[in-house]
């Protein structure tokens, strides 16, 4: 069973909640997945590979005075599928300053399909990374105007708690950090996990995720739960080879059925929404890196260059490189 990497990044005068505390959710989960497992007899989990890494490997010093060994430098680290970035308590600018070979490790983990969240003010390194150009994006209420100050093309959202916005994921707070964490134990392990999790980490009443965030061209909610389990593994391995009536059998469904519940819960098949899934990450790539046409195609699970520039053209009204033109004149004019 493959296991899932999540890297935690180390920065001076970090918070240290901001890193242990959805650690602990994380493993908390994890073993309340195995206990489920062996009780039920049912498939493995895939185990969590929890890495912390520091911009060069040396220990750094918390808000709080605490010295943290990582395991490692950035530099060493390749493949993440989740990134948390940590808040820096007060002025973030200091050390972003110093930190390129972060803003760099970042832009490559993205493009390779990492899912990257950030809290408070560490949501500045994916706006300094460039990132965030044209997405949404919120940080600590007592940042937002300096946020929006330094960051004019990010789309700053200061009535949520969360945004996301493809893979990226902005918190506000290290509550809303909470939340967020929830919600990929909910991707990872299911809906029970997530709720025994929560229970045990906040006796409160606490928002949901769905209620407290920003989401981007996110489909409406609906009461489907295996749909939504099937979109999120969509959402999650878009660049695999899908086969349908596979997917189907994955799920314990027949293709006629898959096909009949994802559109009446979507309006679309689930297909056309691989294709959309795949199409949002091709424009993001565009956008904001310099792979090309054909490093893009590989990376959101096409072989055929041809026909994923058809497939573009349908769905946006221009081919790929033209799209790069465009949005790229339109970022630097901006500028």
């Amino acid at each position: 069973m493959q296991a899932t990497h999540i890297t935690f990044v180390l920065l001076d005068n970090m918070l240290a909640t901001s890193a242990t505390l959805p650690s602990e959710m994380l493993m908390a989960a994890q073993s309340a997945a195995e206990r489920a497992q062996k009780k039920l007899h049912s498939a493995p989990v895939a185990p969590l590979k929890i890495i912390t890494a520091s911009l060069d490997g040396e220990v750094v010093k918390t808000r709080s005075g605490f010295l943290w060994q990582p395991d490692t430098a950035i530099a060493n680290i390749q493949g993440s599928q989740i990134i948390y970035i940590p808040g820096l308590w007060r002025n973030p600018r200091p050390l972003i300053k110093k930190s390129t070979a972060l803003l760099s490790w970042l832009q490559t983990e993205y493009q390779n399909g990492a899912q990257i969240s950030a809290v408070g003010t560490g949501c500045c390194f994916l706006a300094e990374a460039g990132l965030l150009d044209g997405k949404a994006a919120t940080t600590h209420w007592h940042y937002f105007d300096q946020f929006q100050k330094d960051y004019p093309l990010a789309q700053l959202k200061r009535q949520y708690f969360i945004t996301k916005a493809g893979n990226l994921y902005c918190a506000a707070s290290v509550n809303s950090l909470a939340d967020l964490t929830v919600h990929f134990i909910q991707r990872l392990y299911g809906k029970e996990i997530a709720n025994h999790v929560e229970r045990h980490f906040s006796h409160e009443i606490r928002r949901a995720y769905e209620a407290s965030g920003f989401f981007e061209k996110e489909h409406n909610l609906h009461p489907d739960e295996d749909i939504t389990q099937i979109q999120i593994w969509l959402q999650d391995n878009y660049y695999r080879d899908i086969v349908m009536s596979q997917l189907a059998e994955k799920f314990g469904l027949s293709t006629r059925t898959l096909n009949r519940r994802f559109k009446a819960a979507l309006g679309i098949s689930p297909l056309d929404f691989l294709q959309e899934v795949r199409i949002n990450i091709a424009k993001d790539l565009l956008k904001t890196s310099n792979l090309s046409i054909s490093e893009i195609v590989d990376k959101v699970g096409y072989q055929d260059t041809g026909f994923f520039t058809l497939l573009f053209k349908k769905h946006m009204a221009t081919t790929p490189i033209a799209y790069r033109e465009t949005v790229r004149a339109k970022l630097f004019s901006a500028s």
